[in-house]
């Protein structure tokens, strides 16, 4: 059998096209064959030529029924999971049949927040403040002690799904009453006053090899008031930006990272002290990736693909100017008649890339999740300040038109149902 990798891949609303095109574009270039698992019943074009499996993705024993049949075919060499919520199911398929990476307890790590934090502590990182929800009274001592807000969310969720800012007791019973039986899902967290930055990282051997330092433009909780951007930290870091960096590594190191490709959050509080958020073992969610390789010269889904298939593979990336990226939003709902397009607004100054993820005729709903968008751009600038007054401009320029949808109509599922996009 010829050497091969197997991609999970989840082809909804195109978010991962690029990544998985790129993982494909880098083991074909070592003469690696690729596999793809795809959900029950998708098709994916970008997947064409390629050996193609289906499995319920959200069912972990079909997904690794799925890949012992696939072993039994393929010489599968790594598996490549780009969603968050397969990055557990493929660590277990790794096991199961002796493939190096991630293994089930080192990805417990980047998957439960409740190992998460409690690893995060062990390590010397600061983290908030947490309670399980076990009972109400429960949740009501802590926010007596850490002060309200304090934050519900998915004990192993993403992109902000089902997670909730709760702002006082009233606010506590609604979200309690939504919780209901599965509050064993959930866990309670204070809410952090603090800048919001992120870390996207390439490991290899345990060691890193690549990091760009970012910050958020908004609160990722308030991702229905604004729509969600980024900006690139590359030049003039100050001591406390630095210490996040330092403080990833020592995170990831000691999460069991050995090579792999990580997207991980901070907060930098007014007093320049630092509170680790979360991590997840895949790369950016969003527009992180294409913001990266269009700043940095690399794409980190390829790059994670060549270190763990060529020993003497060396990431090499360019500094450039600051880069910043933006999700498109808009308040109209309904049936869309009329939108911007992306070949419009990478004709405007400083627009690196753009995607619009919404044609004519598609209905656009309330968010439900952060990555619940419709598409993204990329920008460059000389600064922080500088990349936001761009972000404007292009807003600004960004129009949509829409008519009442007719009784039932809507898209098989929301745009961020199957993908990540914790940006």
């Amino acid at each position: 059998m010829n050497r091969s990798i197997l991609v999970v891949y989840r082809p909804a609303a195109g978010r991962y096209a690029a990544q998985f095109r790129s993982v494909v574009t880098a083991a074909a270039g070592l003469g690696v064959a690729t596999v793809v698992l795809l959900p029950t019943g998708w098709q994916a074009p970008e997947a064409e030529g390629l050996a193609q499996y289906h499995a319920d993705l959200d069912d972990p024993a079909a997904v690794r029924a799925a890949v012992d049949g696939i072993v039994a075919e393929h010489r599968v060499e790594r598996i490549f999971p780009l969603f968050e919520g397969d990055v557990l199911p493929a660590a277990r398929a790794r096991r199961d049949h002796g493939i190096p990476g991630l293994t089930p307890g080192q990805a417990l790590n980047f998957r439960d927040k409740n190992v998460m934090h409690r690893r995060a502590e062990e390590l010397g990182v600061r983290v908030a403040r947490s309670c399980r929800p076990d009972t109400i009274g429960a949740v009501e001592e802590f926010a007596a002690r850490a002060g309200y807000p304090v934050v519900v969310k998915p004990y192993a969720g993403w992109a902000c799904g089902r997670t909730y800012r709760v702002d006082g007791p009233d606010a506590l019973a609604r979200v309690w009453d939504e919780m209901g039986d599965d509050r064993h899902e959930y866990r309670v967290e204070e809410f952090v006053h603090g800048t919001e930055y992120h870390v996207d990282s390439l490991f290899k051997d345990g060691e890193p090899v690549f990091a760009q330092l970012s910050r958020y433009t908004y609160s990722i909780l308030e991702y229905r008031d604004e729509p969600g951007g980024t900006v690139s930290r590359k030049h003039g870091l100050s001591p406390a930006e630095q210490r996040i960096l330092d403080l990833n590594t020592v995170v990831l190191r000691g999460f069991g990272l050995s090579t792999g490709v990580v997207h991980a959050e901070f907060f930098l509080l007014d007093d320049g002290d630092v509170v680790f958020g979360e991590a997840g073992a895949r790369a950016g969610g969003g527009s992180i990736v294409p913001a990266i390789e269009a700043g940095r010269g690399i794409n980190l889904a390829g790059e994670w693909c060549r270190l763990e298939l060529d020993p003497a593979h060396r990431t090499e990336a360019r500094l450039g100017p600051e880069i910043g990226t933006e999700y498109l939003a808009s308040d109209r709902y309904g049936l869309v008649t009329a939108i911007t397009g992306p070949d419009e607004l990478t004709s405007l100054e400083k627009v690196l890339d753009a995607d619009v993820w919404k044609t004519v005729g598609d209905v656009i709903a309330p968010p439900t999740a952060s990555n619940d968008v419709l598409g993204w751009y990329v920008c460059e600038g000389t600064d922080f300040e500088d990349v936001r007054a761009r972000f404007k401009t292009v807003r600004d320029a960004f129009r949509v038109e829409t008519a009442p949808a007719a009784p039932g109509a809507g898209v098989a599922e929301p745009v961020g149902a199957a993908a990540d996009g914790r940006a």
